[in-house]
């Protein structure tokens, strides 16, 4: 929740000093253009700061899926690849004969199946969050650039010197970063996977929140 709180902060920054930039200009002083220009800079840091949060949000976030598939989603799988009945008749073979050289030669057999099946479902899982993360990033990228270019527009205006109270109130509306729909599609994401995160009883009760998980996270994707 902090790195959420930082990127809300961050992301108000960029307009409020915009703001009071711009309502201050009543005269205009004759370092108010050459302030400008470092508030373009400032836009920049800021940008770069929120991008940098939001590449760790996700990182940490597919991190929780790795852990959902090692903790919960293999631990069933693999209950069930053993339970069927041509693997468990040979497996229960194997046992009974005592031959360690039968046993070594069936799990080295079976074991590239079992981490086929494995990174199969961590792309299912983890590539939807990936197009989600580059949709926010292209959204916030956005974002940012209008801001700066809204900002080189009064930088070049102080210069001119000219109908600063007249046009003060158009800049304002025009300098909008939006970040209340960056924090809500944040927001989302987090409950979308805290909810997958939760434990289930029984192997129906994963299977439905790996399919719940999968049908939101797509609609939250496919929403930008």
């Amino acid at each position: 929740m902090q790195m959420l709180q930082k990127i809300r902060q961050l992301s108000l920054i960029s307009l409020i000093s915009l703001s009071l930039l711009i309502m201050g200009c009543v005269s205009i002083p004759p370092e108010a253009p050459e302030l400008s220009a470092q508030l373009g800079n400032r836009i920049s840091a800021i940008e770069q700061s929120n991008l940098t949060l939001l590449h760790r949000y996700f990182d940490r976030k597919k991190q929780d899926i790795d852990d959902f598939i090692q903790h919960e989603w293999v631990p069933e799988f693999a209950n069930q690849f053993f339970a069927e009945p041509a693997i468990a008749n040979v497996w229960d073979q194997i046992v009974a004969s005592g031959n360690r050289q039968d046993r070594l030669k069936f799990i080295l057999k079976t074991s590239p199946k079992l981490q086929q099946q494995i990174n199969q479902k961590r792309v299912e899982l983890i590539q939807p969050l990936e197009v989600l993360e580059q949709r926010i990033e292209t959204k916030l990228t956005a974002d940012y650039a209008q801001a700066k270019a809204i900002n080189n527009s009064i930088t070049g205006f102080l210069l001119s010197a000219s109908k600063v109270v007249e046009n003060r109130d158009r800049y304002l509306e025009m300098a909008g970063v939006d970040s209340d729909e960056i924090t809500q599609l944040i927001d989302t994401t987090d409950i979308i996977i805290s909810d997958l995160l939760q434990k289930s009883q029984n192997i129906e009760g994963k299977i439905a929140k790996g399919e719940n998980y999968l049908r939101r996270i797509n609609e939250l994707r496919n929403s930008l």
